[in-house]
């Protein structure tokens, strides 16, 4: 996928809006909540930080995919869950609370393992072309201007004019996820010609990657015992990623077209998957009841 204005200006932009809209659903006492729900925060920690980067590298050793989409998927297996995470645990009836607090903590770790987990991913399948370098304080910089920043702009506004914030918080998460949706689906309009070679090459990879981190999900949270509502944000937190922002890293930072496409691709999957997620833990609540 070409680099144009639309992934080095509307990208972006749709990316702080959406962390934006996060913002103005968070209270400081979302990040305390770790000290209340201590073991469902590790397990979900365990999870997207540790096992969805390993899981990430043995998906794309074991199936055949070019340097530049491993890369690509490296890139996504590192970003932090989504905001879409945390829509689709609250229709799922998992523990909404839950998702924003994981959503808000590895939103802060992946500052720092995003450039780690790049810059080693270059050089591990990359080796011939090791001269692209992902610069680890320019990221954080970058990756803390289009994420935590507007999220703390949205909890200042949420602080000092909490009416305001509960008015905009539904409408902010309706328009993000329109101009997230709109701006994928331009760029893979504009790449449709390439998109079956696309699929060929990253589906089967990007498919497994979000399969896989959901099933882990949920054997870590039987594992360790948690309630069903855990259970269902864990496992939708293990799976939908932030791929707008793996998009943005791709395409802005590295400047490299050919590894977008698996990130898109991999948010294409999330939402099919997380659709599903719905509808089944759904049906299943309502055949408990």
């Amino acid at each position: 996928m070409q680099t144009n204005v639309l992934t080095e200006v509307f990208l972006p932009l749709s990316l702080a809006a959406i962390m934006l809209g996060l913002g103005l659903s968070l209270t400081p006492d979302d990040f305390t909540r770790i000290v209340r729900f201590p073991k469902s925060v590790a397990t979900g920690l365990l999870n997207q930080v540790i096992l969805l980067p390993v899981i990430g590298f043995l998906v794309v050793t074991f199936v055949p995919v070019s340097p530049e989409l491993a890369v690509g998927l490296m890139v996504l297996a590192a970003c932090p869950g989504g905001v879409t995470s945390n829509l689709i645990t609250h229709l799922s009836r998992g523990n909404t609370a839950l998702s924003i607090t994981l959503t808000a903590i590895t939103s802060v770790i992946t500052i720092f393992t995003i450039p780690l987990i790049v810059n080693l991913s270059l050089s591990h399948f990359m080796s011939q072309t090791a001269e692209i370098r992902l610069p680890v304080g320019t990221t954080m910089i970058q990756i803390f201007g289009i994420t935590l920043l507007p999220v703390s702009i949205g909890m200042l506004i949420r602080y000092k004019a909490p009416q305001f914030a509960s008015r905009a918080d539904r409408p902010m998460r309706i328009f993000s996820a329109v101009v997230f949706a709109l701006i994928v689906l331009a760029a893979i309009l504009k790449e449709r010609e390439n998109l079956p070679e696309y699929i060929r090459t990253a589906g089967l990879a990007a498919l497994l990657l979000n399969l896989a981190t959901m099933l882990i999900g949920w054997i870590a949270g039987l594992m360790a015992g948690l309630s069903t509502e855990d259970k269902i944000s864990v496992i939708i937190e293990s799976g939908i990623q932030n791929g707008t922002l793996g998009i943005v890293i791709t395409a802005t930072l590295l400047k490299n077209p050919a590894m977008t496409v698996a990130p898109a691709l991999y948010s294409l999957i999330m939402f099919l998957t997380g659709g599903l997620m719905i509808f089944f833990f759904n049906r299943k609540h309502k055949a408990i009841n």
